[in-house]
């Protein structure tokens, strides 16, 4: 269970992204913030692997063709979802926004199971569909 402290802390800070967020972006492009945010993150994120000792390992994760190839991917897809996350938050509420966010949950579940075979118990589901709704009511005004 070594997971659950790092998933809750994940949560902790997602949830100050969007209250942080809310905030810097009064009277600013929402674009513009998500680059500067993005900026910030890399240079923080630099620095941790540097602290670690572990920037030696750069060169190792550029050679796999694969492996880089994902992860460009997956960089694209997070960029996007904080461009359009910090466009809703713009225009919208955090307490609407940050629910129909986390139906994102709910999509990790299921291109899962479609897409790297992972099983899924009935109570399972029953919680999928359970945040599916929680979320869809909560941003209900």
């Amino acid at each position: 269970m070594m997971w659950l402290p790092y998933a809750l802390l994940s949560a902790v800070f997602a949830a100050l992204v969007s209250i942080f967020g809310k905030i810097g972006l009064k009277d600013l492009d929402a674009n513009s913030a998500t680059a500067l945010r993005a900026i910030i993150m890399a240079a923080f994120l630099v620095a941790v692997v540097i602290v670690q000792g572990k920037f030696g390992q750069m060169g190792e994760i550029l050679g796999q063709r694969k492996a880089l190839t994902f992860i460009a991917m997956s960089g694209a897809a997070g960029a996007l979802s904080w461009l359009f996350y910090f466009m809703a938050l713009k225009v919208g509420a955090v307490s609407q926004v940050g629910p129909i966010d986390k139906l994102s949950v709910v999509f990790a579940i299921v291109l899962a199971m479609l897409f790297l075979g992972e099983k899924i118990t009935v109570w399972n589901g029953i919680g999928v569909v359970m945040i599916a709704v929680g979320a869809i009511l909560t941003s209900i005004k």
